[in-house]
């Protein structure tokens, strides 16, 4: 396709660029990976057992209590439903931007840059915060096997050094190695749903009720001297829990069949996440039959939540293994997460919105390895800053409280936002560019519910930010660090419209429409990628 300046011409400018005839464009590995590597990319950047092991205290011991499985279930629903819009949107757009490509073409090309700016940052923050949640296990493993008490930012800037190292290659080296580290944690979990339910009536109440879609939006009065329950807390955590299932059309251009296969993976990651996260968080509230109990060891020993339950139900065993795997989760979680953030970056620097070395890719590999490293670069400024200004010697508090807390919190509004908005833009975009496709309920009535539904759940957070925040500094600024990567990305594409008309055609076009199998074949031939 074209890329003489339109403007110039008088002429409009195409609606979208095929990125494999745009000259000076660096492509990503082509036909890479299959189904199931996209589910390992996108599944694992959800991480199972990081998910339930750090999230579901903080769902029953501070949100829902025994309704911790219910909330759950409701995401799940709503997640489906955004599914749907985003799965037709997303057999339409095969891009490697995502959010920002889809916003891009339907709500225009300054609303796209603005969620692509808050998308860079979202999925940005959310490497350091794994770092903070695998340092915190890290440290207590550490100490139990050798009695040392190693401080918590050498093990998270360890884990970030190990991710950078691993996604400088081929993007089926990561596929591979997280495939591998979902299924380790997934059949651990699964033996410690089954051990939980096998002793049901024996100190294990395994009651239907805990599944009440109801329970999802109401809390709990404190129990003696333990802190009250808020409802929109726990929901938010449980849609905290499934961020990383959306990254699938992240990974279009690096797919074989984009079109079939990202709307299959997107449909597959919600269902048998929501369907396994429900189970186990039911599983785990189980454990604890007694009210007062379960809160209280929510509240005060989340590390144990899991591990008394696994021990006193399946055997030591699970509790040993699980204890390895909630490391391996952790990193294979980050990386899913870096490889997005990457992504993102790479998608902006093509374009030129961002510095266009950005764009470029690996010789050899095809990986966006600058954007990597940019990445990088930025996970471990964010530990060495908290370090830093908050401590070193406080893992639970500081790895755990503050780093993954407080970057889930900034991330997840960011994310849960551009869901909404995507789920408007796709509305628009089929009312638009494909009115004969344009069908009721699945790019009408299912996005509108979508956004409604996640506007109310960004509400009930931003409601009790108080309380989710705690007494931690940073968290003051959370809301308007939001707000404003959101202004900066607007006021970046106004000021690129005005100054240069013909890049300001390209933001969130370059679109992925297929490269002929001949070229690719010559390609990958002479960059060492083909046999």
């Amino acid at each position: 396709m074209s890329t003489v300046n339109h403007s110039k011409l008088g002429a409009s400018p195409p609606s979208e660029f095929n990125v494999a005839d745009s000259k000076g464009v660096d492509l990503l590995h082509s036909k890479a990976v299959g189904l199931a590597g996209v589910l390992f990319l996108t599944v694992t950047g959800a991480a199972p057992i990081t998910a339930m092991l750090l999230n579901v205290p903080i769902i029953a011991g501070f949100g829902n209590g025994i309704y911790a499985a219910g909330t759950v279930l409701v995401s799940t629903l709503i997640l489906l439903i955004f599914s749907v819009g985003y799965a037709a949107m997303a057999g339409k757009v095969s891009a490697v931007g995502g959010f920002y490509s889809f916003i891009s073409h339907g709500l225009g090309r300054e609303l796209g840059m603005a969620v692509g700016f808050c998308s860079v940052v979202a999925y940005s923050v959310f490497e350091p915060s794994l770092a903070g949640g695998f340092a915190y296990f890290a440290n207590d493993k550490i100490n139990a096997l050798f009695g040392i008490n190693v401080k918590w930012p050498y093990l998270a800037m360890a884990m970030i050094a190990g991710i950078s190292v691993m996604t400088y290659f081929d993007v089926k080296i990561s596929s591979a190695v997280l495939g591998v580290a979902l299924v380790a944690e997934v059949t651990i979990l699964l033996i410690f749903d089954a051990g939980v339910f096998s002793h049901s009536g024996n100190g294990v109440d395994t009651s239907l009720a805990q599944l009440s879609p109801a329970g999802a939006f109401s809390g709990f009065p404190a129990p003696g001297k333990l802190a009250a329950g808020i409802g929109g807390i726990g929901l938010f955590f449980a849609f905290w829990s499934f961020v990383g299932f959306e990254m699938a059309p992240n990974y279009a251009e690096e797919s074989d069949n984009p079109k079939k296969i990202i709307p299959i993976s997107l449909y597959v990651s919600v269902i048998s996440l929501g369907v396994f996260y429900t189970v186990t968080t039911w599983a785990a509230t189980s454990g604890y039959p007694k009210f007062t109990d379960l809160i209280d060891k929510a509240q005060n020993s989340p590390l144990t939540f899991f591990y008394d339950t696994s021990t006193r139900t399946v055997g030591p065993w699970a509790t040993s293994i699980m204890s390895y795997l909630i490391l391996t989760s952790s990193f294979a979680c980050g990386a899913a997460f870096h490889n997005t953030a990457a992504r993102y970056i790479y998608s902006l620097g093509r374009e030129k919105v961002l510095p266009a070395v950005l764009g470029k890719t690996h010789a050899s590999y095809k990986t966006p390895y600058v954007a990597s490293f940019l990445q990088t670069g930025f996970a471990a400024a964010v530990i060495a800053a908290f370090a830093i200004f908050v401590g070193s010697d406080d893992p639970n508090g500081q790895a755990y409280g503050q780093v993954y807390g407080l970057m889930a919190l900034l991330g997840t509004i960011l994310i849960l936002s551009a869901q909404a908005i995507v789920s408007v833009a796709i509305v628009v975009y089929f009312r638009k560019n494909h009115p004969d496709e344009h069908h009721g309920w699945k790019t009408q009535m299912a996005p509108i519910i979508a956004f409604v539904t996640q506007v109310g759940v960004i509400y009930l957070c931003v409601s009790n930010f108080d309380f989710i925040g705690g007494t931690a500094t940073f968290a003051k600024y959370i809301i308007w660090i939001d707000l404003a990567v959101f202004a900066l990305g607007l006021a970046g594409s106004l000021y690129v419209k005005k100054s240069d008309p013909e890049k300001f055609a390209r933001i969130g076009r370059l679109i992925y429409q297929g490269v002929p199998d001949g070229m690719l074949a010559d390609a990958e031939h002479a960059q060492g990628l083909a046999p």
